[in-house]
Parts: structure tokens; C-alpha cells; sequence
């Protein structure tokens, strides 16, 4: 507890009386300062207890001259020792003293200044030793949280009590997690919490600010916890990853792939739907730690082809998946999100994953998945040579267009995005008809696949389709 000006004027040891009309104010003191001074001011730090004997005090001027010192310096009484130069506490001090509502109080004779030092010095110590036990206790009570197995949010709500503030914690510029929106309209004090990665990570405490020494220690708790959860969804989406690309490839299935799902959390008795997102090529690294907003809290994450998977429980994509695009977004990352089918089964799972992975192909923030096609089906199937099927059809096209710039990929997707129509590609490439027909007489003649042989097309087709999904690379 701190000491108060009272606790000394009520000690029945000390015999202090006061003398002047000054309040006395409920400011915890400082020190005590002895001083024979005629101007004080420069050595005092303001909260003290300034004590003299008014040695050098002979004149009304001069001892009202120290009472406007020891005022400016903020001190927050007056001590006057009597018996050696004064008899008395001399009536000008204690005019001026009332004139600055500053308290004066007669220290007798017998009353040793040391008496009143020691005194405060022996509550600012079993003060400060009280804060210390506090704070360790403070400090206990964080760590129990965290460790306690209430995790984060065990960790701010009791940061939230300890504080009496509400009390939020900010990653990649969303909220993640938070005790409480506070006043409206509350200010809040950030500090930063270092995790060792670009997430931009802030702990926001409403205003007023107080108790930095507690917020530091949660700072550093913080820290640790989410470097530990990074480097713990980076291991988990590894292994995931694996476990989703045996499946998707088709090397896992049947009750196998129930058990390897059911170990890292997908329930393959439930309805199970995949979102996948991808980014720019140089932000990929990010993807392996990224923690995922609360509406994704339970779903199972990994790291499949350089995209991030997103596996989630009887969910709902079309509502989720501007959940998920706005907090990429939010993150600064320059993303697509696409979703598939809500299946059970690993069957099913599989079937999600290249409904979403073939609706990322319309680029959009947003894609959602297609109905279900031969060329989705086609696309899951391990067993079918597609890459190789790809290349022998599509190479010959590629190499002359390298060495002539003939465009005949170009033409090809035209025509066959178009349904066939020659007048239509032609304004498309605002070429002439014949020219048309010229070049896909080349791709006929290049690849042994005709365009208008609606058997040819259907091969064509699906080739590009491979390519531009890359399925089948390595």
C-alpha cells in the first residue's frame, strides 16, 4: 500500500501538528527531502515531503520565497522543524503555504527528521515488494491460463481481469480473437507482438492503458504461443498434405483412407466439403502458417500442390468462401479461393477437392464449383494416362507455334471454346475465314486430331482441359 501525508500526520510517534488551512490531498507520497535551502526547486522531483529547519529562513520574504520553491517543485507538503532557529512555524510560511493550498505541519524538537524518512522509506519498500508479489502472481496466473490448456483465449480473458480493460488480439490486420468490444467509440493502446513472421500481430487493450509490466508478460506469452502454433500448423498441413494427395491421387482408398482421414480429423461418415486457395507465386511461403478467421475453427488445413486445402464439416460454401476471400484479402495476400461439393465418403472428399481445384481455373476471388462433369471424372482418375494423353496431342501445336508465332493454340481454344464456329472465331481473332479454316487444317495435319470430328473435338478438348490444370505433373 502506499503512504499517504495522513499516515504520517496520524502516526502517534511522530507528534506532527498541523498548522496551516491546506486540504490534506490523498496523493501517495514520494520521499522526504531535508533541505536548509533557500531556494530548493532545483533538487526536488515533486511528490515529497520537504523538511527544514528554516535556518537560512530569517525573513517573512525569504520564507515565503521557499514556500513558492518547494510549490513549483510539486512538492506535496511542508515540514517545519521548531526548537533550534524557530520556535515557532513562522507565520509568514504558513501564509503563503495556504495562499498555494500547500499543507504545513510543526515537526517538534524531539521528533528526529530521520523518524519521518524512515517511515515512508519503510512503506515504499513493503510497497514495492507488495507490487512485486502482485505482479508475480500476475504472471503465474497468465502462464496458468496458456498452459492450463485454455489456450489464447484463456491467456486474454485473463489478461481482460487482471486489467479491468477488454482486451483483443490482432493477426494479418483481422481480429482473431477478443474479450470484448468495449465502450463504443473506446480507444485502444497496441503493442506488438513479434512471432517472427509478416502478420503485422498487435495486442489491443481498451483505454486507459495501465499496468505495462502485466501486458509485457503477456506480450512475451503471446509470442511463444503463436510462434508454437505456426510451427505446429506448418507440420500438421505437411502431413495432412501427403494424406490428401494419396487420396486425390487414388494410391489411398476404401476403409484405409477412413482410418488415415478419421486419425487427422475428417470424419469420412460426414459430409465433407474442400475449399482451396491459391496465391501469388512468390507468397506461397506464406500458406503453411497462415492461421485461418474463427469461422474456420475445427476445420483440418494442408498444403496440396503449392495451394492451401481447407477441409470443413457438413459446411456451407457459398457462405464461407467471402468469409475466407475477404480475410486473405485482409491479410494482404493476393488470393482466389474455390470450393467443391459437399460429400462423405474419401470418394467424396476426392470429388470436392477437383470441383474446387477446377474452379479456381475462372480466376475470380470467389469461384464457385461447377456441376458435375465426364471431364471432372476423367480429371480424378489416376488410372488415365492424361498427361501423356495431353502432350502427344498438344505438343506438335506448341513447338510450331514457337518456331513460326502461328497461334494455332489459340485458334484451337477459340474454336473450341465457341462450339465450333468458324465465323466466330474469326471475329474473335479478327482474322478472315479462310485464315480459320487454314490453320485448323494445320492442327489436323500437326496432331492427327480433326477439330470438326466431333470425337477428335471431344479428345482435343480434354487435353486442354489437362494442361491447364496440369494434372498429371509431377
Amino acid at each position: 500500500m502506499p503512504i499517504y501525508l495522513s499516515d504520517l500526520l496520524d502516526a502517534p510517534a511522530l507528534d506532527l501538528r498541523p498548522c496551516g488551512t491546506a486540504p490534506v490531498t490523498r496523493t501517495p507520497l514520494q520521499w522526504v527531502a531535508v533541505t536548509e535551502l533557500e531556494d530548493p526547486f532545483p533538487f526536488l522531483g515533486g511528490g515529497e515531503v520537504v523538511l527544514t529547519t528554516g535556518l537560512r529562513q530569517r525573513t517573512g520574504a525569504a520564507q515565503r520565497a521557499f514556500v513558492d520553491s518547494a510549490h513549483r517543485a510539486g512538492a506535496l507538503a511542508v515540514g517545519f522543524g521548531t526548537g533550534l532557529s524557530h520556535a515557532k512555524v513562522p507565520a509568514a510560511l504558513i501564509e503563503a503555504a495556504n495562499a498555494h493550498h500547500l499543507p504545513v505541519f510543526e515537526v517538534p524538537y524531539d521528533t528526529p527528521f530521520v523518524a519521518l524518512g524512515k517511515m515512508v522509506a519503510d512503506a515504499l519498500s513493503a510497497d514495492h515488494v507488495t507490487q512485486l508479489r502482485e505482479l508475480l502472481a500476475a504472471h503465474q496466473s497468465l502462464a496458468g491460463a496458456l498452459l492450463g490448456g485454455k489456450g489464447l483465449s484463456g491467456l486474454l480473458q485473463e489478461l481482460a481481469s487482471l486489467l479491468g480493460n477488454h482486451v483483443a488480439l490482432y493477426q494479418y490486420g483481422s481480429r482473431v480473437l477478443a474479450t470484448g468490444s468495449g465502450p463504443q467509440g473506446a480507444r485502444q493502446h497496441r503493442v506488438p507482438i513479434a512471432t517472427g513472421l509478416r502478420d503485422r500481430c498487435t495486442l489491443a487493450v481498451t483505454e486507459p492503458f495501465q499496468r505495462p509490466d502485466i501486458v509485457a508478460y503477456a506480450q512475451s506469452l503471446v509470442s511463444v504461443e503463436l510462434s508454437n502454433q505456426a510451427r505446429r500448423r506448418a507440420r500438421d498441413r505437411a502431413v495432412t498434405g501427403q494424406l490428401l494427395t494419396d487420396v486425390v491421387a487414388g494410391r489411398l482408398a476404401g476403409s484405409d483412407a477412413s482410418l488415415r482421414l478419421q486419425a487427422a480429423g475428417i470424419s469420412a461418415a460426414r459430409r465433407q466439403l474442400t475449399f482451396l486457395v491459391e496465391v501469388a507465386s512468390g507468397q506461397v511461403r506464406s500458406l503453411p502458417t497462415l492461421p485461418l478467421p474463427p469461422a474456420f475453427d475445427g476445420a483440418v488445413t494442408a498444403v496440396v500442390d503449392g495451394r492451401l486445402a481447407v477441409v470443413v464439416a457438413d459446411g456451407d460454401g457459398a457462405a464461407l468462401a467471402p468469409v475466407l476471400s475477404t480475410y486473405l484479402y485482409g491479410t494482404g495476400l493476393t488470393a482466389k479461393v474455390g470450393y467443391g461439393g459437399s460429400y462423405a465418403e474419401p470418394a467424396g472428399l476426392r470429388w470436392s477437392y477437383f470441383e474446387a481445384k477446377e474452379s479456381l481455373q475462372r480466376g475470380q476471388a470467389v469461384n464457385e464449383p461447377d456441376r458435375l462433369s465426364l471431364t471432372s471424372l476423367l480429371m480424378s482418375g489416376t488410372d488415365v494416362p492424361l498427361a501423356d494423353l495431353a502432350a502427344e496431342a498438344l505438343d506438335p501445336l506448341t513447338g510450331f507455334d514457337e518456331l513460326h508465332d502461328a497461334n494455332l493454340m489459340e485458334t484451337l481454344e477459340q474454336y473450341l471454346g465457341l462450339n465450333g464456329s468458324v465465323a466466330a472465331v474469326a471475329d474473335a481473332l479478327g482474322l478472315h475465314r479462310n485464315t480459320v479454316r487454314y490453320r485448323l487444317g494445320q492442327i489436323t495435319e500437326l496432331t492427327g486430331y480433326d477439330p470438326a470430328v466431333t470425337a477428335d473435338r471431344v479428345h482435343l478438348f480434354l487435353a486442354l482441359h489437362v494442361r491447364r490444370l496440369g494434372v498429371g505433373r509431377a
